[in-house]
């Protein structure tokens, strides 16, 4: 029943259309990122790049190197447009975004970490059976059909994605609106709106808005009599986010996924008059069906289970940040920090404060004065560049953090030596001292 299901072959206008979207934003992303001076500031002008721990080996290229660099990616987005040896494009612009997303977190966005799961997925995809170069070079390529799995395996990456977003915001701060009016507060100079975003009752209706949206959209999409409505409120939800916060193609791909949501003959009519529609439902089970549904099986229990694991690590997420990347919790916080890095000789026992100006851009002096990850891993680099003029030296950080306008606490516990502890990835760091 299940191969039935997952296998019957469905109009490929929704898929075909995607395609063509998704291109195009990638393309409008990698070039915007150069365009907009994005590449020199996080890639060019740093020293060098907080990147996952674990990927430390993942640096920029040198000199003007990341201008080409997101070049080619910009040529493989093309491609995927174009369906011009898609297989290869997607994969290239795979691998390229997967190593931009991992190499810096200085300018960490849930929605690049989206956009590396949707291009992992589209490799998977039969996308350029239609309106492509290579179904015009091959027409043995060219099909109107696809596998019923391809239009479900975005619906539930949606579904997940939403639903922990939704479900991240039911919290105090967010319930009574202090977050909201933290937001607003730096878009108060905004044009024609700027005074309006500070009203009190707009954070409430941003707020509640927001998660009755997150946890209510999918399932609106998904039926008939209410998926008109939900269309126009997603276009006015995500034009507004593309406006007020200013977070690149994300809102533009969010509703380029609604055409997963409309009938195939709505799709076909809308976008491709002259292509033949399939209503054949036709189940064609491949030989690859049993590798293909393990792979998406272990894929999804990943994505959801990713974002529970903060549920399993001591103490307040909005806090510790431990088990806060990839879970989907968007906008939920503002956090600064105010922070001071000491560095002991243990020959001399002399010690001293860094300049971190001699060492971080702006960007990365917020992130390594209020992210624990960030903080230690600098910590590491200092006794790295130490060592390498024959020093052994130790690290102690005395930071304090306020969260969604708060006053300051203690955050790192300033008696321990930063340079020498690791970094616990699956439990809490006995360093970040306790959020009560």
């Amino acid at each position: 029943m299940l191969n039935k299901w997952l296998f019957k072959h469905i109009d490929n206008s929704a898929l075909i259309i995607f395609r063509i979207f998704f291109g195009l934003l990638c393309f409008i992303e990698s070039v915007g990122a150069i365009s907009t001076g994005w590449v020199k500031r996080v890639f060019i002008d740093p020293e060098f790049t907080f990147s996952f721990i674990g990927f430390e080996w993942l640096q920029p290229l040198p000199g003007n190197g990341m201008y080409w660099y997101f070049s080619i990616m910009g040529v493989f987005a093309l491609g995927i447009m174009l369906g011009y040896k898609y297989r290869l494009s997607i994969l290239g612009f795979t691998v390229l975004w997967s190593a931009t997303y991992f190499m810096q977190k200085s300018s960490y966005n849930n929605h690049y970490y989206l956009l590396m799961l949707i291009s992992s997925i589209m490799v998977f995809m039969p996308a350029n059976r239609y309106a492509s170069i290579d179904a015009k070079q091959n027409p043995k390529l060219k099909s109107y059909a696809m596998p019923q799995w391809c239009k479900w395996v975005f619906v539930l990456q949606l579904f997940i994605v939403y639903t922990y977003a939704s479900v991240a915001k039911l919290y105090p701060d967010w319930l009574n609106t202090s977050v909201m009016e933290l937001l607003m507060k730096s878009k108060q100079n905004y044009m024609l709106v700027g005074e309006l975003l500070q009203q009190k009752w707009v954070h409430y209706v941003l707020s509640y808005g927001g998660i009755l949206f997150d946890g209510l959209i999918i399932p609106l999409l998904l039926f008939k009599n209410t998926r008109k409505w939900a269309f126009i409120t997603a276009i006015f939800f995500h034009l507004f986010n593309s406006f007020v916060f200013q977070i690149g193609i994300f809102p533009y791909l969010a509703l380029a996924f609604t055409v997963f949501f409309f009938k195939p003959k709505t799709i076909q009519q809308l976008f491709f008059k002259k292509k033949g529609f399939y209503e054949l439902n036709e189940v064609i089970i491949p030989k690859y069906k049993t590798p293909l549904i393990a792979i998406f099986s272990f894929y999804f229990l990943i994505q959801i289970g990713l974002p529970l694991r903060h549920h399993f690590i001591k103490d307040d997420v909005l806090w510790t940040e431990e088990g806060h990347r990839h879970s989907w919790r968007m906008m939920l916080r503002a956090k600064s920090g105010r922070t001071t890095y000491t560095i002991e000789n243990k020959a001399t026992g002399k010690s001293y404060t860094v300049n971190l100006d001699d060492y971080l851009t702006v960007k990365q002096k917020r992130l390594a004065s209020a992210k624990p990850d960030a903080i230690w891993q600098f910590s590491q680099r200092l006794k790295e560049q130490f060592k390498k003029d024959g020093q052994d030296i130790s690290v102690y950080v005395n930071c304090k953090v306020s969260v969604n306008g708060k006053p300051y606490k203690q955050f790192i516990n300033p008696d321990v030596d930063l340079a020498n502890v690791p970094w616990n990835y699956f439990k809490h760091n006995h360093w970040i001292l306790p959020s009560k």
